[in-house]
C-alpha cells in the first residue's frame, strides 16, 4: 500500500462538475492499493497516519497529531502510485490490485480510519477527478507498506 499524504489548509474534490467531497485543516491522502497488500499493512498504515504529529503545536513545531487538531482526512483512491517507469516511457500498472480488490480495500481503509477516530470524507473511486487543495506547509510525506520509513 502507498499513501502519498499532504497536510492541507483545505481541499476537495469534483467529479462531473460537482462537488462531492471537501474539508477544510486536515489531511488529503492519495491511497494507492498494490495486489498484494495485507490487512495487516492497512492496519499499520491507518495507525502512522493517526499518529503523525506534522500539525504546528504553539511553539511552530510539528508535535500534534491530526486528532489533536480536529483535523479531517479527505481519502482520493490512486492506483497511479503503482506506476513503473523502468521500461519505456508509457507506465505500467502491474503491481496496482485489480478495481474489484482495489476498491473493497480502500472502502476498508477508510473505514479503519473512522475507527480510529478520525473524520473521513472520500473522492469516487474509479472516477476522473478534479482534487483542488492548499498544501499548509507544504508537508508532503510518502509512506509505503512494503517499505516503512
Amino acid at each position: 500500500m502507498r499513501i502519498l499524504v499532504q497536510r492541507v489548509k483545505q481541499a476537495n474534490v469534483v467529479v462531473e462538475g460537482q462537488r462531492v467531497a471537501d474539508i477544510t485543516k486536515g489531511l488529503v491522502l492519495f491511497v494507492g492499493i498494490g495486489k498484494d497488500d495485507t490487512v495487516s499493512e492497512m492496519e499499520y498504515l491507518c495507525k502512522k497516519i493517526s499518529n503523525l504529529r506534522i500539525f504546528e503545536d504553539e511553539q511552530g513545531k510539528m508535535n500534534l497529531d491530526i486528532r489533536q487538531v480536529k483535523g479531517k482526512v479527505l481519502s482520493v483512491s490512486q492506483f497511479t502510485l503503482y506506476a513503473n517507469t523502468k521500461k519505456g516511457n508509457r507506465p505500467g500498472f502491474d503491481q496496482s490490485a485489480g478495481p474489484e480488490m482495489a476498491r473493497e480495500r480502500w472502502k476498508e481503509f477508510n473505514n479503519l480510519l473512522r475507527r480510529n477516530g478520525l473524520e473521513v470524507a472520500e473522492g469516487i473511486f474509479g472516477a476522473h477527478m478534479e482534487v483542488e487543495l492548499v498544501n499548509d506547509g507544504p508537508v508532503t510525506i510518502w509512506l509505503d507498506s512494503k517499505d516503512p520509513c
